[in-house]
């Protein structure tokens, strides 16, 4: 018989929610396709990456990535005027209605076809979609209150090929649509008696952008032939006339009789295609043509691909398929700017609502950049690697990941800003593993081209260059835990090079594996290698001992990766027949082994022929990482999942999915029968013809573009998997690019011994009472943040010493970990320093001795400090020189005869000037921190 308290025994033995990491930032990947828009202020840029948006905000020098995603790749994206929402529409036309307040998904939508070009009226009352050859008016969600978020208005019809592109009048009285025949039309938005419709031709190919002049209805369009037509109308937007009512009744009546026969609603149709009498058009809106411009008579840019207007300062930005932009000023056409980003195409151009700003994105190479134009500096440049990343590794303080790929590059990127801040591109070929030595400030990275090489991130360069006597390429590197020793693994030769770090000499070439060298690892405590090939053999190396063989380890199957428990005591092997063993490597003995096969669960690719199961059957992990205590094991390959192992209990604790994408291969579970035909899979059928960056044949006997041109869908990986030293968050490299983990994910109520006197007013009541102490273990206890920060906050800096000395062994620990996330929010840096200093002094001894368990704690509340010092120490230094150099001044006028007359003085007047400098650098510092602390 089931107990009636069960449910809530196993509602509690659940892990708690805070346990597991939840997606928090996407890194390595800025760009991918679509539009890119500015928010409403201008200071934060929204990028579609993949099938996710990166939001960045460029006041502050931050990024950070919605914690939403598409079925399929976003290819535009359409942002409300009040920037509260935005429209997210992929491949298919499948949409997300998003607020960028709350930064979730409100309403989902499904337009059945591929969708060109979205946009919001600017009242914010409309938008507009752009879908095969007809424009669709919908009501904007939020201005009225009505059950579904989208509601058709009217459907536009005129265009007889794709529509391409849509801008609004400053009223949002009328629309534009420009079109791939060439021709562009300007509809009503309302029911207009002298503007239904009209067509704009003039134009020789394919229709770009148009653009209406700020508060007119004057009109500007621009051709993929790089041509730009100027065109006039007779009519204000005052003088738009309202078209007069019809008899309501007979319209009653007709809506009565065609309901039957309507499935459901479509709005109204406004047909573009008749010829109106010649009564109809003598009183409507007439447009002339006054000026045609050709931005290059040589015709070495024809193809322009991206087109920018700014309405107040008459600023158009046009990009081009060469990676030329050009800046004109309008209506005259004078050229401002002609400069290059580099050889890709342009895909995408946005000016912020200033005018000061142009973003521009290049989808080949994922780049993004900010361009200030009128003091022609980059206020954002970034690329990520455009190829799959390969490695990563963390810095020990957890501030920085550095990732390498197989373009040759290695990039340092920061976790708190999520922006690269520096690229090597020493390499001439794929980089295969990258790691930080233990000082954090170098960077070494293999590579197929044969080297080893050595970066320094202090003057950003390459100092030591690592070859061996006869080329080969380089598969993994290692280096011990002093960083003087360097190890890397050949792919052909199976061989293992050690290097001295100090002369970059070759000290060792350790052969006995016979087969190529898959990874390396050295014990964090000791002076051991491990070393794993595909010859089914690990081998263990003691530096000591003339590297000689200390033991081999004999698997069943190939051996793929290796990896040390951060205390040295454990090694965990992954090989080719899905398990991961662990071993006590001391007496060579086998602890345990997880089955992790049937956990990797491997997609079905579009082109196989056996199911998803089957194919599980040959995959394998590629990648191991010890969480920073050591009691979890991470695992990842050729899959879409990322798995958590307990190595203790030896069982999978969860399963992350790293990618919900479509776009990439082998992510279906199951056949698609509506791909198949009677001649095979669709996916054989490559239908990139016709496409904006593939083979175009517009007419019989005219052929443009690349006809070896193919499209393919990139297969989803997990190349390598990072825990952080602090333990707050891992990292993978995927082929969605370096997705980030993190445990901070929001406010999560999670009390710890809650007991029922336990309440916000009692702790209060023992705070007035100055019982500091129990007031801090009950917050603790009853675990809300703001409430502990508020506790700890009222204790005056001179009892910090005598709580710490009475605050039990248990709450050490978590006031530790609270304190490092103090340190990331707070301006209070003195008190936290204080708090943080008594707790180390007098709990050290009792803190060494769990000091594995501990040691992510220690590492998270390291960098938070690291991180403070880097920032003011700057600030710091700077204030010190001005100081003295004042002092300096003031001396050579006049504290220097001062001096000379009374010798005798001289010690109290250096004492003086001492006493200056830190009273004058007190007071600038505490100025500049507020400046540059407090919002």
């Amino acid at each position: 018989m089931r107990s009636p308290l069960s449910p809530l025994f196993a509602r509690l033995s659940r892990p708690s929610p805070r346990s597991h990491p939840k997606f928090s930032g996407l890194l390595g990947t800025v760009y991918r396709r679509g539009n890119l828009s500015f928010t409403r202020d201008g200071n934060s840029l929204l990028s579609p990456v993949g099938n996710r948006i990166s939001l960045f905000d460029l006041k502050n020098n931050k990024c950070e990535t919605l914690p939403l995603a598409t079925r399929l790749n976003i290819v535009c994206v359409g942002l409300s005027p009040d920037g509260s929402l935005a429209i997210l529409i992929d491949e298919e036309g499948a949409a997300l209605l998003v607020s960028l307040i709350g930064k979730c998904v409100i309403h989902q939508f499904y337009f059945h076809k591929p969708v060109h070009s979205v946009s919001f009226s600017p009242d914010g009352k409309k938008f507009v979609v752009a879908k095969d050859n007809l424009a669709y008016l919908y009501h904007a969600p939020g201005k009225k209150r009505e059950f579904n978020a989208f509601v058709l208005d009217k459907t536009y019809y005129g265009p007889y090929d794709e529509t391409t592109c849509i801008d609004w009048t400053d009223d949002s009285k009328c629309f534009a649509v420009g079109s791939k025949d060439m021709s562009t039309w300007v509809f009503g938005a309302e029911r207009w008696a002298n503007l239904i419709y009209y067509s704009l031709g003039g134009h020789k190919d394919v229709i770009v952008a148009c653009f209406f002049e700020e508060n007119s209805l004057d009109l500007y369009t621009i051709s993929q032939d790089a041509a730009l037509c100027v065109w006039q109308c007779d009519t204000e937007l005052d003088g738009l006339k309202p078209m007069p009512p019809k008899d309501a009744a007979k319209e009653k009546k007709a809506a009565e009789d065609n309901e039957e026969l309507l499935e459901e609603p479509k709005g109204e149709e406004i047909h573009g295609k008749a010829d109106p009498s010649e009564q109809e058009t003598r009183n409507k809106v007439k447009y002339s043509r006054v000026a045609k411009y050709f931005f290059n008579k040589e015709g070495d840019f024809n193809n322009l691909t991206a087109a920018a207007y700014h309405k107040k300062t008459h600023l158009l930005v046009t990009g081009f398929a060469s990676g030329i932009f050009h800046l004109h000023e309008l209506p005259d056409f004078n050229l401002i700017h002609s400069l290059s980003i580099s050889d890709q195409r342009i895909a995408s151009i946005s000016i912020n609502c200033t005018g000061d700003w142009i973003a521009f994105g290049c989808s080949g190479l994922g780049q993004l950049l900010v361009w200030e134009w009128q003091s022609e500096s980059y206020v954002l440049k970034q690329q990520g690697h455009f190829n799959s990343m390969v490695s990563l590794a963390y810095s020990p303080d957890g501030q920085y990941i550095v990732t390498g790929g197989e373009d040759g590059k290695v990039k340092v990127w920061n976790t708190s800003s999520s922006f690269c801040f520096v690229t090597f591109t020493e390499h001439s070929s794929g980089v295969t593993a990258v790691t930080f030595t233990s000082t954090g400030y170098v960077v070494l990275s293999a590579s197929l081209d044969g080297t080893v090489r050595a970066f320094d991130l202090h003057r950003y360069r390459n100092f030591r260059t690592f070859t061996s006597p006869r080329p080969s390429q380089f598969s993994c590197l290692a280096v011990d835990s002093s960083g003087e020793i360097v190890a890397a693994g050949s792919q052909d030769s199976f061989e293992i090079f050690i290097w001295s770090m100090q002369s970059g000499r070759l000290l060792d070439v350790l052969a006995g594996h016979e087969g190529p060298i898959s990874s390396l690892s050295f014990n964090p405590m000791k002076c051991v290698l491990a070393s794993a090939s595909w010859d089914k053999t690990v081998k263990l190396w003691d530096m000591l001992d003339s590297w000689r063989t200390k033991e081999t380890l004999i698997m069943n199957s190939d051996v793929l990766v290796v990896a040390f428990r951060p205390d040295g005591k454990e090694l965990a092997v992954a090989a080719l027949n899905g398990q991961i063993t662990f071993w006590d490597h001391e007496n060579a003995v086998q602890t345990g082994s997880i089955e992790g096969r049937h956990d990797l669960q491997m997609g079905r690719k579009e082109l196989d022929k056996i199911t998803a199961k089957q194919a599980a059957k040959g995959k394998s992990f590629t990648t191991l990482c010890y969480s920073a205590d050591g009691e979890s094991i991470l695992a990842g390959g050729l899959s879409k999942f990322v798995c958590i192992y307990n190595v203790k209990e030896q069982i999978l604790m969860k399963k992350f999915e790293i990618s919900c994408n479509y776009s990439l291969d082998a992510m279906e579970e199951y056949l698609d029968r509506r791909k198949m035909t009677e001649f095979g899979s669709m996916a054989l059928i490559d239908d990139g013809g016709g496409g904006d960056d593939g083979v175009a044949i517009p007419l019989p006997g005219v052929k443009r573009g690349d006809m070896s041109y193919r499209h393919f869908k990139p297969e989803i990986r997990v190349t390598c998997v990072r825990f952080c030293p602090t333990g707050r968050s891992w990292a993978a490299t995927t082929t969605e690019g370096l997705l980030l983990y993190s445990l901070d994910s929001g406010l999560i109520f999670d009390p710890f011994e809650l007991d029922i006197d336990v309440t916000p007013s009692n702790i209060h009541k023992t705070l007035r009472q100055k019982e500091y102490t129990m007031a801090i273990v009950m917050a603790f206890k009853l675990n809300e943040k703001k409430l502990i920060q508020e506790v700890i906050e009222a204790v005056p800096s001179s009892e910090v010493d005598v709580v710490c000395s009475s605050l039990p062994d248990l709450y050490v620990e978590k006031l530790l970990e609270f304190l490092a996330s103090a340190f990331e929010t707070s301006c209070h840096l003195e008190f936290y320093l204080i708090w943080s200093h008594k707790l180390l002094m007098l709990h050290g001894q009792k803190l060494k001795t769990r000091s594995v368990k501990l040691l992510p704690v220690i590492q998270f509340l390291q960098k938070s400090i690291q991180r403070h010092f880097e920032d003011v120490s700057k600030l710091c230094e700077w204030n010190i020189y001005n100081i003295k150099y004042a002092l300096a001044i003031s001396q050579q006028r006049g504290m220097k005869r001062l001096a000379e007359e009374t010798p005798g003085d001289e010690e109290e007047l250096d004492s003086d000037s001492d006493y200056l400098i830190r009273i004058g650098f007190l007071v600038k510092l505490e100025v500049d921190w507020k400046k540059f602390i407090l919002p």
